[in-house]
């Protein structure tokens, strides 16, 4: 899969295929966890993103729900994992268009520096 958070919120199938995106609170929940993607994001840290100062209800379960809305955009993937510390979008940095742009444009200014470029 391949995730793009610069400009419009993207997903692509592993053929490069479009996925639908889902809501604005599923494409944010999909934006937090992919800016730390193959890293734990706490729930809290998620409610807070999400829903802010906003307490009423259960956010523990609204969130629950915007991930399993996540999960069912992402198919049968198993993209998005529970642990005990929050959850986790199981991909590769490189499978999202910011930290590839980071990295490419570090490669850029080394480069640069070492005189190999244009």
């Amino acid at each position: 899969m391949w995730f793009g958070l610069l400009g419009a919120t993207e997903i692509k199938d592993a053929e490069g295929g479009p996925v639908p995106a889902g809501g604005p609170r599923t494409r944010a929940l999909l934006a937090m966890l992919a800016l730390d993607a193959g890293r734990v994001v706490p729930v809290e840290r998620l409610i807070d993103g999400l829903y802010g100062q906003e307490t009423r209800g259960n956010v523990a379960n609204a969130l629950q729900a915007q991930v399993s809305r996540l999960r069912q955009l992402l198919g049968d993937t198993g993209a998005v994992e529970f642990t005990p510390a929050g959850y986790r979008l199981a991909v590769s940095p490189q499978e999202v268009d910011v930290h590839r742009f980071e990295e490419l444009a570090a490669q850029g200014r080394r480069a640069l520096q070492e005189g190999d470029a244009p």
